[in-house]
């Protein structure tokens, strides 16, 4: 007879004394207890009795430990794009702007104000690539149009409004020309009656093109529209509004002054550039002017990553719970149909403890199944969505081998009230037929 892979000793039969010869009844002897190597046939056979079961077992876990690898392998690879973006656009612009206070009344009141040639007094400074000044432009109540003649009967549409740039504003913000060019400083020395659009401004006037030198009109004084711009990264109210000169905005309207200054700095610039931009713009008074910086990169990057990683984690063991219970739901009821071979197994000398290890290390078995099987399509999805969108796919590799032992210690702890159960099973009760 064999039991757990192991060949049992036979049954030794003893006799009884001549008095109780009526009385002879067998003893079993108690088998001597299998071996690990017996304990892992014995899982193996019952983890592949059912082909069927296990594959639905092992999908459970197999999902779970998947959605756990692609949710951090996500949440690193948007914590790197981010960083990216950020180094790309806020870790490299200053902004800068006359500082205010109240006054009696409550109202905020100007305590500096930024010179028109700020751009050249910044860029000799180190670190600084770009800059520009820009200040919305009060037209008075007139209209922008693109047509000279109004008509009363027409629908009235929405003005875009007038904004007035240095030359140097565009690359400042990171802007990009479409169709045309921006203008330079000839045209804001001379206050040159010329006008860039941006695209939605463009698309509201109907202007697609300029080589034939279109004009929009602000009131009624003509603009020579010379270029139309998109794509700005940090100033996007540009893409609504129609931009000119300053001098000419100083001329035509009579603008005071500039209201913002934005300035493009190399990375790690900003600490050194925030500081001694303000003593650039006026030595004698610094603290008149409000200076936006960038953080530390470091410490942004590290803040972006801990808030994505604990969204995406939290999902990922959301789904691994739901694997976790699979296995012990399909465990269970594994138990409740192998009533009696359990059953028998007792009453030819197996333990409790055997019973529980043989069912632990059928749960662990599964979870490690799934586990291999989850982190490997779960790299596997990172991999290919990053590279169908463009991104540069991060992933932890302890992640991916730690998933893998995840599924390992889902599998063992799902198993643990099953086994226990298992174990409890008397084998009269079994062989009875009862649970």
């Amino acid at each position: 007879m064999r039991f757990f892979g192991k060949r049992m000793p036979q049954p030794t039969v003893q006799a009884t004394p001549a008095s109780d010869a009526d009385s002879i009844v067998p003893v079993i002897a108690r088998a001597n207890r299998f071996s690990v190597q017996d304990l892992l046939v014995e899982a193996s056979y019952g983890v592949g009795a059912r082909p069927s079961r296990l594959v639905m077992t092992t999908l459970g876990t197999v999902l779970g430990i998947a959605s756990l690898v692609v949710t951090i392998g996500f949440a690193q690879t948007a914590a790197g794009q981010i960083s990216n973006q950020f180094d790309a656009v806020s870790a490299t612009q200053i902004m800068i702007e006359p500082a205010s206070t109240r006054n009696s009344s409550g109202t905020e009141q100007a305590t500096g104000r930024l010179p028109w040639d700020a751009p050249s007094r910044v860029d000799r400074l180190a670190g600084v690539e770009q800059a520009g000044l820009v200040a919305d432009v009060d037209v008075a109540g007139q209209r922008i149009t693109s047509v000279p003649v109004n008509d009363p009967s027409a629908a009235q549409t929405l003005s875009p409004n007038l904004i007035a740039t240095s030359p140097g504003l565009l690359a400042a913000v990171r802007g990009e020309v479409v169709t045309g060019r921006y203008f330079d400083a000839g045209h804001d020395e001379r206050a040159d009656r010329v006008a860039v659009l941006g695209a939605r401004a463009a698309e509201t006037l109907g202007i697609n093109r300029v080589d034939s030198q279109p004009s929009i009109f602000i009131g009624e004084v003509p603009y020579t529209v010379i270029g139309i711009i998109d794509g700005v990264e940090r100033r996007t109210n540009l893409l609504d509004a129609v931009v000119v000169p300053l001098n000419t905005a100083r001329t035509d309207f009579g603008l005071s002054a500039p209201a913002e200054l934005h300035v493009q700095i190399d990375v790690g610039a900003g600490k050194l550039v925030a500081r001694q931009a303000p003593i650039a713009l006026d030595p004698n008074a610094p603290e008149n002017f409000k200076v936006q910086a960038p953080a530390a990169a470091s410490s942004l990057q590290d803040n972006i990553q801990a808030d994505i990683n604990i969204v995406f984690l939290t999902l990922g063991i959301l789904a691994l719970l739901a694997g976790g219970l699979g296995i012990a739901n399909v465990t269970l009821l594994s138990v409740m149909e192998r009533v009696g071979e359990i059953g028998l197994r007792r009453a030819l000398g197996a333990t409790k403890r055997d019973i529980a290890r043989q069912f632990i290390v059928e749960s662990a078995v599964i979870g490690l199944l799934g586990g291999l099987i989850g982190s490997a399509l779960g790299v596997f999805a990172v991999v290919v969505v990053s590279l169908l969108q463009g991104w540069t796919p991060i992933l932890d590799p302890i992640v991916a081998i730690g998933a893998a032992l995840v599924g390992t210690l889902v599998g063992l702890a799902a198993g643990a009230y099953p086994a226990v159960r298992a174990s409890n099973i008397e084998p009269i009760t079994a062989l009875r037929g009862g649970t």
